[in-house]
Parts: structure tokens; sequence; C-alpha cells
């Protein structure tokens, strides 16, 4: 006799579960996806999004191809941080890894001020050895965060140890997703370690230590719930958690009480402006999504920092549902795609090694 629940498990198949190398694909092409989505109205608040977009807000990029903004362009220069340390990635020990990812965060400064590669590599030998840095369409003013940019101009190295400023924005958070998919390390220390180059405040950091941690257990191919439950966990051994905890609680209360988002729903979790907040909307997009597109258009219509929780709300959902999830329109339409992709393949490699995991 066959019951109920085997005649339900026989009709409905088991998901896909993606692979390794779709994981990491779908991680940065989600988070430049989300990036991109949410760079056409940030700034703008939820009643001028309808207004220009209609009553559904932002569903695609419109009649241009979509860009990416800083948010993407530090992530990969994350990334850049990360494949440069090589053997020093290897050995997990973060007063090695620091000098890397700093260098790289200082050649996405030189994108910031410069027109365009001046010079070939080879003429150049000053000047740190990033293949981003002989990028073109990676020279672009893309609205950086004023943190980032002063610190960097300072030619000062923030650490846990020693702060460089006491900001907590949202710059720290949206740039370390990365480091939750690099083997051999431990993603919460190296993510709060590399947000806090530019950003002092423990939730500026610690929101990054959770969002990189979270990536992590999502790669592992566990569930979301079961992700952010292991991050919260982290979380609470460190000083100064109170605003980090508090935002990534609500979140999860807000995805059970409300589970119909809508911007004025997203909105009761903040703007996205500072580390938590971003944290906190893109968990909630992610918990409440139907798939890879509902999740990013939650992130990113809202009156808030759009392009930072579209990009944490991509990354998130990418590396939990693979590359093939992503609507073939919102890639085939990146303006930035071939760049994103080909650090996100050299990438896979350094993942996907023997010694990775």
């Amino acid at each position: 006799m066959v019951t109920v629940t085997e005649t339900q498990t026989r009709a409905a198949p088991a998901p896909v579960v993606p692979d390794p190398r779709a994981r990491v694909l779908g991680c940065f092409l989600g988070g430049a996806v989300g990036d991109a989505l949410g760079a056409q109205v940030e700034f703008l608040s939820t009643a001028e999004i309808r207004a220009r977009f209609g009553d559904v807000g932002v569903t695609g990029y419109g009649a241009t191809p979509g860009s990416i903004t800083d948010d993407t362009q530090m992530s990969l220069f994350t990334a850049e941080g990360l494949l440069d340390a090589g053997d020093d990635l290897r050995s997990r020990y973060l007063v090695e890894l620091a000098p890397h990812l700093h260098a790289a965060y200082r050649r996405w400064f030189l994108t910031q001020v410069r027109e365009g590669p001046v010079l070939p590599r080879v003429a150049r030998p000053s000047l740190p050895s990033g293949a981003l840095i002989d990028r073109a369409e990676l020279y672009a003013w893309r609205a950086p965060g004023n943190t980032s940019l002063s610190a960097l101009m300072s030619g000062r190295r923030g650490s846990l140890a020693t702060a460089i400023n006491d900001s907590k924005g949202c710059g720290g958070v949206m740039r370390v997703a990365p480091v939750g998919l690099a083997a051999g390390i431990d993603p919460f220390t190296v993510a709060a370690e590399a947000a806090s180059i530019t950003h002092g405040h423990p939730t500026g950091f610690l929101s990054a230590g959770a969002f990189a941690t979270v990536v992590a257990e999502l790669f592992r191919g566990r569930s979301l719930p079961d992700a952010i439950a292991h991050a919260i966990d982290r979380l609470g051994r460190f000083r100064g958690r109170a605003e980090t905890m508090r935002a990534i609680r609500a979140a999860v209360e807000l995805a059970e009480r409300e589970p119909d988002p809508t911007p004025e729903v997203v909105e009761q979790l903040g703007g996205g402006w500072v580390g938590e907040e971003a944290l906190a909307i893109a968990l909630y997009a992610a918990l409440t999504a139907n798939d890879f597109e509902s999740g990013v258009l939650t992130a990113v219509n809202h009156s808030g920092d759009s392009d930072s929780t579209g990009a944490i709300a991509g990354n998130l959902l990418g590396t939990q549902l693979g590359v093939d999830a992503i609507p073939t329109t919102f890639l085939d339409h990146l303006a930035e795609r071939p760049v994103v992709q080909a650090v996100a393949e050299d990438f896979a490699g350094l993942v996907l090694t023997p010694s990775g995991r």
C-alpha cells in the first residue's frame, strides 16, 4: 500500500542541487545583476520608483544594458586580493591576507581617480600587479562610498585591532562575498578583517563577517535558515555584536511575519545605508524569495541603498541556487558580464582545487 507521503515524494522530484562551480558563478554574477538592477533606483524613494517604473517598480534594466557600481567593482578586487595571496591564502593567517586585500583595494581606488590604464604594466613596475587594474571598463566613477575612498586615500590600513575610523557604512559588507567561497579560511574573521581595512565600527565589520559566513554555509549546501543560524552563532562570540545581531534577527522575524514582501515591509528594516541594515534587507529578500528574480527585485525596490542590498541579495541567492537560476535576460544584458565572469572562473579554479572544499 502506497501512503500519501510516498505518493507526494514520487510526484515531486528532489530539486537539482547546483554543483560548486555553478554556485561560485552564481555568487559573482548574481551579485552583479542585483547591483545593476538596484543602481537604477538608488537614492530614489519608493514613491519615485513607482512613478518612474510603475507600481511593481524595477523589473529589468530597461532600454540600456545594466551596469555595475562600486559594490561589484570592490567584490572583484576582494577576489583578486585573495587570488593574489596564493600560498598565503592557504596559510590561513590574517596577518598575511590583510596586505593582499589592502593592496587590491588600493588598486580599485586607482580606477576611481584615473580615466583609464595609463601605461602598460611593464612600464609601471611601481604599481601592484593585479590584472583588474588593466581592465578599462572598470575605470568609471560608480558612486563609490566616501568612507572607502577616504580610508584608501590615507594610505593607512585599518584592522580589527586598530580602527581607521568609526564608520559602519555598508561599504564593508557589500564587497566580501568572495571570502565566503574561499577554501581553507575562517570566512567570518577574514571578512571582518577585510571590512575593517576601511570601516572601523564593529557593526561595519561584524556585519561583513556574518554575511561571508552565510555565503560559506550556502556554498557548502546548507539551507538559508541554517546558514543564518550558524552566522548568528559565530557573531555571538564577538564584542560589539548587538546591532548586527538585532538586525539579523529582525530580518528572520519579519520573513516569518510578513512573507509577502512590499517596499513598505522592506523599509521596516531600514534603508540599507549601514552594514547591518543592508545585510538585514538582503537576508529578508532571500528568505522570502520564490526564485532568484523575485528575491533581487524585492531587494532593490525600496527607498534606500538599492544597489548594495541588491548586490548582497544576489550574492546569497546566486550561491544558493546556482548560476542557472539567474534569468538569461539579466545576464545577457549585463554590460560588465565578461570581466565578472572571468574573475568568477578564476576564483572557481581556486575554490575547486583538491585542497579546497
